[in-house]
């Protein structure tokens, strides 16, 4: 078999949770080695697995997966072009990199026609951010008083429980600063899910810091309430 007929596996979820429950490895999985079995090539193992943000390029199985292609002369292969980043300017280092590279959802992208790819969707994600935070202040500019807690609000102190004093104190502000784009997003009747990734898309941190996840949107909504 030839060289240019084998590939390398990489595969891509976003968080911890994920990572663990195999949710959505499984999936990509199935479609690569689908995608390589009507190419009639052949998966080198291992696999290579990665559990990151979409936004960060610091990689380490990324980065393992095309040191084995360049030593192997194979292919990389994702199940999605996403799987790799929606950064334009990652896509573009990495089609420099000099490993071929294949997704399954669009096997006619190649290193020419991929860098106009990655730059539509960097626009893409840049323009779904502004609208975020467009939506966010139009929310603000309707009366809604930011910054301390509002007369009827929830009494959130329960919540300095959790941990040490300090960064329960901390947390709790976090949360009374961030009550309005919850409950304005909240209130359009978005799923926990979305709330989340408009919350992350918006650049607005959870309580303690980090991105968001629906359990956290939960928790949070539920002390508000």
């Amino acid at each position: 078999m030839a060289e240019e007929d084998r590939f390398v596996a990489y595969l891509r979820v976003s968080t911890a949770r994920q990572g663990r429950s195999g949710l959505g490895l499984e999936a990509q999985r199935e479609a690569v080695t689908a995608f390589v079995g009507a190419r009639g090539g052949k998966l080198i193992a291992p696999e290579f697995v990665e559990v990151e943000t979409g936004k960060r390029n610091d990689r380490p199985q990324l980065a393992a997966a095309l040191k084995r292609c360049r030593t192997t002369g194979a292919t990389l292969v994702v199940a999605k072009l996403d799987r790799l980043s929606r950064n334009a300017a990652f896509l573009m280092t990495l089609r420099d990199s000099g490993v071929s590279f294949v997704a399954a959802d669009l096997p006619e992208a190649n290193t020419m026609t991929v860098g106009v790819m990655a730059v539509v969707a960097q626009h893409e994600r840049e323009a779904i951010s502004r609208r975020t935070k467009e939506a966010l202040a139009a929310s603000r500019a309707r009366g809604t008083k930011l910054g301390g807690r509002r007369p009827g609000a929830a009494d959130i102190s329960g919540y300095q429980q959790q941990g040490s004093a300090a960064a329960a104190a901390k947390a709790a502000a976090r949360l009374s600063d961030i009550a309005d784009d919850l409950r304005a997003l909240s209130g359009q009747g978005l799923s926990l899910n979305a709330i989340a990734r408009r919350l992350n898309e918006a650049g607005i941190l959870a309580s303690r810091g980090g991105s968001w996840s629906a359990a956290q949107v939960a928790r949070a909504l539920a002390r508000l309430a």
